[in-house]
């Protein structure tokens, strides 16, 4: 099968994710999404690893209230596995679990724009492939690009998808000062 690895802390998982998954899906032909909760991105700080139960909890239920079970895993991979919680180290551990299924890693712009900072980014690129979903404020092209100049064998595609200008850092913002986020909300 051919599956598409969507990571992230999803706190919350919001419109903007659905609307990237329904992509993956309907466009882009994947059998299955994978969306693996991390419990700490080794580059970000601010979202802390205890509450990963809460999030994973809160992604199979918004997964399930959307009517995408058949369509979206969500997968607690990183949950059981010891830190730090490196994407390559996750797509190896997927790959060995399930060695009959293709792999395919998806990120926004904003993350293929750091792409060097993360650990055995070639091996990312080259041996699972990346697709990247297009976010305001960056030149997908050119980085793409200058990317497959760099790493010729690596498999990097850009997703003709909508932008959809929300966040889980606006969002989180939102509820603290007190307005509601439901129509933001997966």
């Amino acid at each position: 099968m051919k599956i598409a690895v969507y990571g992230g802390s999803f706190n919350p998982l919001h419109i903007g994710h659905y609307a990237i998954i329904r992509h993956l899906v309907e466009v882009e032909g994947f059998d299955l999404v994978y969306l693996v909760v991390s419990p700490k991105n080794p580059l970000k700080e601010g979202i802390s690893a205890e509450s990963a139960p809460q999030r994973f909890e809160a992604a199979r239920q918004a997964v399930v209230r959307r009517g995408l079970e058949d369509k979206v895993t969500v997968d607690d991979i990183e949950l059981k596995m010891p830190a730090p919680h490196f994407t390559i180290r996750t797509l190896d551990a997927l790959k060995e679990r399930e060695p009959e299924n293709e792999f395919t890693l998806i990120m926004g712009s904003d993350q293929i724009a750091d792409i060097h900072r993360w650990k055995d980014y070639e091996r990312l690129l080259c041996e699972y492939g990346v697709l990247v979903y297009p976010r305001n404020g960056y030149d997908l092209e050119g980085i793409i690009d200058e990317l497959k100049k760099e790493h010729p064998s690596c498999r990097l595609g850009m997703m003709d998808a909508p932008m959809v200008d929300i966040s889980s850092t606006a969002i989180r913002e939102a509820l603290a000062n007190g307005r509601s986020v439901d129509d933001y909300l997966m």
